[in-house]
């Protein structure tokens, strides 16, 4: 019955309004919001952004890698997504000889693009509402396994939509031949490093270069010199006119995780204790990361990624938490929940709904604080994440009556690691941990080890001083079975073995509470029928829209929308690595030889780097491309000011603004910078 209920609502969301331009909508019902769109400045139709019978825009945007978007520029398969998306595979096929990361690469021609080992693209093939295929009894299974069966490549998932009230099918195809083609600097790629991160104004060239080859058929491949250029069945026009304030905008990618319709505990948890933990955990592990990297190139080069990764997350929460207490989003929700009380106090299906969510909360928060614990603390440190792998190997193999060469795993494991630095972090995780635990969940054994070595600290240092396992010597499997290492890894196999129990997406999303939100979504659609209501974000492909503006960041402090080449020269430092730019673009501003990317902006002769602009989004869209009314490229989006982190939970309109990089400097970049004009020739320039 709620199912039915639920569909029927569904066909109401024309009539609906939702506030400002928040949202993350389904392409394939993006017709109920294109009213409002047009409204808004969008030219197209709803099948230019979404259709299975025709090539519409769908086509030209890919998951990139594990977490990112991406979009098709050529027919050609030349693709552009975010330097920090492509920043792995770079620093993968870098080294100190060819350091990518430091200089940049510009391939001059096919034959000179670099294959990236690993790195994928998928591109979405069709969504399918299946609700009504599984209420009729089909299994998802059978349903999933019939699509992954319909072409080479493909792969597919039933993903959930309002906590299961809807289901939707995603079929994706999979290509395996990605090959860079071209990245800025990191001086321009990640101008402004961990600084500039989050914050505006900002003036970082957020973008690299890739180009995805197919076999002769144009179907998925593994990598070989005889395959050929993908060719998409869109990519995008690029629009050299730039924005204006006030100009439609639209994105299209797959934005992670939002949790839009949590209740007031679940924002609790995040801005009072999650978020708190984490970034405290985070900060000692950059300070010691960043303390390395100072004083060597190569570590510097090893440890980019890592410290790029564990960085960005750490910063964004700490607005996410300023945010919330701004906001008083979880008093709000108080506010919303009582009122929703009042409203279901009469009906039986709903009047003890908020009673059982709030004690399955106060249920799974001990066990999901100590999975987060884990997993930001002694999951971090590298020994121990490889001596569980060993132990879980060996142990795998001698259950089926095979051998597991253990030597040549320690010898891949000991090529690349650190132990001084893993060591450190080591030392203040384990400590942190022991400060951290719930006392009722802190191991006998370690708090045994503890007390006999005189501190956490010194307990670690012991394990490291005496397992074979983290030397060059060669080990075996009775070596495995005996060493410091492992007996510290069996101490943790308890709250690592609970940990895996609740590995959800968010805490909300634990069996015990998401039970809960099915009804509750279903009730507040009854209920609060003035709200346009999207599922929240999952990683699956979505549009949301809004418009070029700046905001007022603090009483009489207007920001304006679009950054400028003169920010970047105010900030240029040679003496830091994040603000040394390149020569050559200190040579170009002092002649002011911009070209034909010269503008006008704020009255001056300039050259436009990044904007802003009212678009929902969340992680996971990091290099989606941001378009006009007409469907044209004109940036790529990369992050949110720091004081809209918090949108995941609360969207602001009056200040919740995404940063993309300007299209138009982009180009400059691939023009003067990397002397890579001839990309231009297969472009679609307008």
């Amino acid at each position: 019955m709620i199912k039915k209920l639920f569909a029927s609502a569904l066909l109401c969301l024309s009539f609906l309004t939702v506030q400002a331009d928040e949202g993350m909508w389904l392409p394939s019902l993006i017709g109920s919001r294109i009213k409002d769109m047009r409204s808004k400045g969008f030219k197209l139709s709803a099948e230019d952004i979404y259709s299975v019978n025709k090539a519409s825009l769908k086509d030209a945007v890919v998951q990139f890698g594990g977490g990112c978007t991406g979009e098709f520029l050529s027919a050609e398969g030349l693709l552009l997504t975010n330097h920090h998306c492509g920043y792995g595979s770079i620093q993968s096929l870098s080294s100190v000889e060819h350091d990518y990361l430091t200089y940049g690469f510009w391939a001059k021609s096919h034959s000179e693009e670099l294959p990236v080992p690993g790195l994928t693209i998928s591109l979405l093939v069709k969504m399918e509402d299946v609700t009504d295929r599984l209420a009729a009894g089909e299994k998802a299974e059978d349903i999933i396994a019939a699509a992954r069966a319909e072409g080479e490549g493909y792969r597919a998932s039933i993903e959930q939509m309002y906590y299961g009230n809807q289901q939707f099918l995603f079929v994706y195809q999979t290509y395996r031949d990605v090959r860079l083609v071209g990245t800025p600097p990191s001086s321009i790629g990640k101008f402004g490093g961990d600084t500039d991160n989050w914050v505006w104004p900002r003036h970082t060239g957020d973008f690299s270069i890739f180009r995805v080859y197919a076999g002769a058929d144009n179907q998925p491949a593994d990598y070989s010199k005889d395959n050929k250029p993908y060719q998409p069945k869109r990519h995008f026009t690029v629009s050299t006119k730039g924005v204006d304030e006030g100009d439609f905008t639209m994105i299209y990618g797959f934005p992670g995780n939002t949790q839009e319709y949590v209740i007031s505990d679940a924002v609790d948890y995040v801005a009072k204790t999650s978020d708190p933990m984490k970034i405290a955990l985070r900060t000692q592990r950059l300070d010691i990361i960043s303390a390395a990297q100072a004083e060597s190139a190569e570590v510097r080069i090893a440890y980019a990624a890592v410290h790029a990764n564990i960085a960005n997350a750490w910063k964004k929460w700490q607005g996410e938490v300023l945010g919330l207490n701004r906001l008083r989003t979880a008093e709000k929700k108080r506010a919303y929940e009582a009122d929703f009380a009042k409203w279901a106090a009469n009906k039986s299906e709903y009047a003890s709904l908020l009673d059982n969510m709030h004690k399955a909360y106060e249920e799974v928060i001990p066990e999901y604080y100590m999975r987060e614990l884990f997993s930001e603390s002694v999951a971090t440190i590298e020994a121990y994440s490889f001596a569980r792998s060993l132990v879980a190997s060996v142990e795998r193999a001698q259950a089926e009556g095979k051998t597991f060469d253990v030597e040549a795993a320690h010898q891949r494991f000991i090529k690349s690691y650190n132990q001084q630095i893993d060591q450190a972090i080591a030392r203040r995780m384990v400590d942190e941990f022991c400060q951290r635990v719930l006392p009722e969940r802190m191991p006998a054994d370690l708090k045994a080890q503890i007390a006999y070595y005189g501190g956490a600290e010194k307990y670690v240092d012991a394990v490291f001083r005496s397992s074979r396992l983290l030397g060059n010597d060669p080990v075996t499997i009775s070596d495995v079975r005996g060493d410091a290492l492992v007996n510290f890894v069996r101490i943790f196999n308890n709250i690592y073995n609970n940990s895996r129990k609740y590995a959800y997406r968010n805490l909300s999303n634990a069996p015990q509470i998401e039970q809960y939100y099915r009804p509750y979504m279903q009730a507040l659609r009854e209920w609060d029928k003035d709200r346009a209501f999207y599922p929240d974000a999952n990683f699956t492909l979505r549009v949301a829209y809004g418009k070029v503006a700046g905001y007022e960041y603090a009483d009489a402090e207007y920001h304006h929308p679009v950054s400028t080449i003169d920010g970047i020269m105010e900030k240029d430092d040679p003496n830091v690595y994040d603000y040394n730019i390149p020569q050559v673009l200190r040579d170009i501003y002092a002649t002011k030889d911009y070209g034909r990317w010269a503008q006008q902006i704020y009255g001056k002769k300039s050259v436009p780097v990044c904007f802003l602009a009212t678009n929902h989004t969340s992680g996971g869209n990091s290099g989606s491309p941001v378009i006009n009314g007409k469907g044209e490229l004109i940036g790529i989006n990369f992050d949110r000011t720091w004081r809209s982190t918090m949108s995941d939970m609360e969207f602001d309109p009056s200040i919740c603004r995404n940063i993309s990089v300007d299209i138009r400097y982009v180009l400059f970049v691939i023009d003067r910078i990397g002397g890579a004009s001839y990309l231009f020739d297969e472009m679609t320039l307008k």
